[in-house]
């Protein structure tokens, strides 16, 4: 199940549209490679740990090793990876040289296993952060209410505000 919170925000293309509310998708938990790879053999006890760690650690080293040599990787289910170029312009073809390319970045492009994902996908409404956040911060003091509009003036938490109308939440 995805969680997410709604915001307001002032669309970029559309400034004259005014806000309008959007969704953030709020992340659980940050699993580093270790607790992934932990999972995964909890999932086919037929291969260790030390087995997948392996595997995945071979995989990235491979892939980066092909893509450098111009290579795109198809990997099924999984996707595709190949390498593509950040450059600043030259004046003129003769005046470009290898020294204006500024990046090379990874592109993925998903597999069937990734694609329409919406299908799959359950959602639920949870609070914002900076609404979770002061919450948090009245129960501990005592207080019966909490103030959303002054949260989401504070600048505390990691998520944009929810429009509350300036409406008191009671707890």
């Amino acid at each position: 199940m995805l969680d997410y919170s709604v915001y307001m925000q002032n669309n970029h293309l559309a400034p004259e549209a005014g806000e309008r509310a959007y969704a953030r998708l709020q992340i659980r938990e940050n699993w580093n490679g270790d607790k992934f790879i932990n999972h995964l053999a909890a999932h086919n006890a037929v291969f260790t740990r030390g087995t997948f760690k392996g595997v995945v650690s071979d995989l990235c080293n491979c892939i980066v090793e092909q893509v450098l040599n111009g290579n795109k990787i198809a990997l099924g289910e999984l996707g595709t990876f190949h390498a593509s170029i950040s450059c600043e312009s030259a004046e003129s073809m003769e005046k470009f040289t290898a020294a204006n390319i500024k990046a090379v970045n990874l592109v993925f492009t998903p597999g069937p296993d990734f694609e329409n994902m919406i299908s799959k996908a359950t959602f639920n409404l949870v609070a914002s952060r900076k609404a979770q956040k002061a919450t948090v911060k009245a129960e501990k003091a005592g207080e019966t209410t909490v103030d959303l509009e002054a949260a989401k003036r504070s600048g505390t938490g990691n998520d944009d505000p929810e429009s509350t109308g300036g409406m008191a939440a009671s707890l």
